[in-house]
């Protein structure tokens, strides 16, 4: 495929906020791709390189990118910077200096989307002497050739900013809607065009009005079923629509397809394997999907419960209550002895942590599982829990490991199983699943325990095991539904935590101000967004209080400066756009509406608890949630 052919995709994605829309463009080119391309394309359409899973980076920073445009257009360092800064996108800067460089080849041969993708998946591997200038002529190569919207969506991959808005339920819906057959009152055929669209007042392809009581006859081969479950076994790839008896039942059909990609989806965390699947072997092959250890998913979220009547009225009687720990997320991957570590935002921390390694290694009943744990640090002196701040060092430590895991000594807590020898826990309930995990982990003092737990309908003894949880210095506890199924990436009230305290947000930064006077040297009033729903950043206010001028003391403006810096897209003065990476937790006196940012909403008296580096902005707080917050501070639904 031309890289044109993507080219064209991302410009019509950027040009509309509308999801549906979003949703028929990338259908659209996903049904015309190769089953060979379609992994390269939903990655490239992610925005990335490589898996979600796989922690090789690109790792171009801002000022290489800029020399590489500098040997491809042979225009000079500063007049970039100045088109830089002037356009505040450097992929922008490059499409607009590209269309006037005074330097090209007679000859140029059109760009594959194979050819960007080789270059750009080579960058990672570059290192030692040399690496530097060899990844600026892997990107310049391609600049050379490139025509200027081509260069700027280069730029922007390179630079992981690519602003096009494509969150993972529209890659979700357009594989269902490239993969499977229309299901007719969810989509219609237009008059006016003749494709398959949604069926809305207006169609999304061609912008006519859809006449709802003309509507021409589904052409090809119809599926008639009676009700949703009727798709079970059909051989879908042989028909063209679905016709269900009534609106309701076709929405029901169509949800019944959208929960079958999803689970693939959940079970392989990786879209474009899913989407060959779907492609070459249909409804069959997706329902064959399962869990492989070593490739980690998304660990289940969980929503905040108002008290404990609320918990109970969503989990049910009787429920599983647990201690809700103060640490961070780790997924355990386990075949024969090889172990491997995953933090909640799937990064490989397994050489960060060999204590977790041996401990697990010695100390569980099984040969292959893949466990969900919550790690707390241990106080060596005093043997109490230490609050997130402290282990998070640990996380992004390269060096020193073995005196770090002498300063700061983790312990384990299991509290669930996805996989155990070879079988699939997923849909096994939640009660069964606990029991799985006492036989297999044998317990080891302050370094691997089952999360501690009781079961009970009485509201009193859930308040006391509460409030022992507290006073070990826990966060307070979760209750989970005995039946419940475990739910990748879902906050679905198969468990819900309880806290004493007005739920924080997890916010991405996504620009800061360089500081004055004697905070010159730091970034500081940082702009945070929260996610909307087509996945990307929206603004909801700016923080300044709760970092600290010394690392000592908490998150640090010196720490946070350095985080950023790396991350820096562009300057104007003292301000600065960064790459949406870090996220940082806040706490809040009150969310507001406001027309100044483009969440819609603002917090009044923001201030930072602590910096998440287990968490990446796909982790941070989404629009809906802090709906929910605002009308529920104000009990208004």
């Amino acid at each position: 495929m031309k890289y044109a052919s993507l080219t064209e995709l991302y410009n019509r994605l950027e040009s509309t906020t509308k999801r549906l829309e979003k949703t028929y463009h990338v259908a659209a080119l996903l049904e015309k791709t190769s089953a060979e391309e379609l992994p390269v394309i939903l990655t490239l359409v992610e925005g990335r390189i490589f898996p979600r899973y796989d922690e090789r980076k690109i790792g171009m920073a801002s000022k290489l990118v800029l020399k590489a445009i500098n040997v491809s257009t042979g225009i000079s360092a500063p007049d970039i910077e100045a088109e830089w800064k002037d356009t505040g996108d450097l992929g922008l800067a490059a499409k607009n200096l590209i269309a006037r460089k005074s330097q090209s080849t007679l000859f140029s041969a059109d760009l594959s989307v194979k050819k960007v993708y080789d270059n750009m998946r080579k960058l990672p591997e570059l290192t030692g002497a040399g690496s530097v200038e060899n990844k600026i002529k892997l990107l310049a190569e391609l600049l050379t050739s490139a025509k200027p919207d081509e260069a700027k969506y280069i730029i922007r991959t390179v630079l992981e900013d690519m602003r096009i808005g494509v969150g993972e339920g529209s890659l979700r819906d357009a594989m269902v809607w490239a993969f499977f057959p229309k299901v007719l009152g969810v989509f219609r055929r237009c008059s006016s065009c003749g494709r398959m669209v949604p069926a809305t007042p207006k169609c999304i392809g061609c912008g006519e009005k859809m006449d709802r009581k003309n509507q021409p006859e589904p052409e090809g081969s119809v599926l008639e079923i009676g009700k949703a479950e009727d798709l079970e076994g059909k051989r879908l790839q042989e028909h063209d629509c679905i016709a269900a008896p009534d609106v309701k039942t076709a929405r029901e059909a169509y949800n019944w397809l959208v929960n079958v990609m999803q689970e693939a989806i959940d079970m392989k965390n990786d879209f474009g394997a899913v989407a060959v699947i779907a492609k070459e072997k249909g409804l069959e092959g997706l329902q064959k999907v399962e869990l492989s250890v070593g490739e980690p998913i998304k660990v289940m979220l969980y929503p905040k419960a108002a008290d404990f009547e609320d918990a109970f009225e969503r989990v049910g009687r009787p429920a599983a209550f647990e201690y809700k720990i103060d640490g961070f997320r780790i997924q355990i991957h386990r075949k024969g002895d090889s172990i491997r570590l995953y933090t909640r935002r799937l990064e490989d921390v397994t050489e960060q942590f060999p204590d977790i390694v041996s401990c697990i290694k010695d100390n569980t009943d099984a040969k292959g599982y893949i466990l969900d744990s919550e790690v707390i640090g241990i106080d060596p002196k005093t043997k109490k829990y230490l609050p997130f701040q402290n282990i998070s060092m640990r996380i992004k430590r390269k060096h020193g490991i073995s005196d770090m895991s002498k300063k700061i000594p983790v312990m384990v807590n299991v509290f669930d199983v996805m996989e155990l020898e070879g079988k699939n826990m997923l849909k096994t309930a939640f009660a069964e699943r606990r029991k799985k995990i006492e036989k297999i982990v044998n317990k080891v003092p302050e370094k691997l325990q089952v999360i501690k737990q009781i079961m009970t309908d009485d509201i009193q003894k859930a308040r006391r095991f509460y409030e022992e949880s507290l006073a070990k210095g826990n966060e307070g506890v979760m209750a989970k539904s005995l039946k419940g199924i475990y739910k990748p990436g879902s906050r679905v009230g198969y468990g819900v935590k309880i806290k004493p305290v007005m739920e924080t947000l997890d916010l991405v930064i996504v620009g800061a101000t360089w500081g004055e006077g004697k905070r010159s040297a730091w970034l500081s009033s940082f702009t945070l967004a929260c996610i909307d729903e087509n996945g990307e950043p929206a603004e909801i206010g700016k923080v300044g209080t709760g970092i600290k001028e010394k690392a000592e003391q908490g998150v640090s403006f010196d720490q946070l400066t350095e985080l950023l810096k790396p991350l820096i897209i562009s300057e104007k003065g003292r301000e600065v756009k960064v790459k949406p990476k870090i996220v940082v937790e806040v706490n809040y006196e009150e969310i507001q509406r406001s027309p100044n940012y483009g969440s819609g909403f603002a917090l009044r008296f923001p201030r930072v608890i602590r910096l998440r580096l287990d968490r990446g902005p796909d982790d941070a707080s989404d629009i809906s949630y802090i709906e929910d917050l605002y009308h529920g501070q104000r009990g208004k639904k």
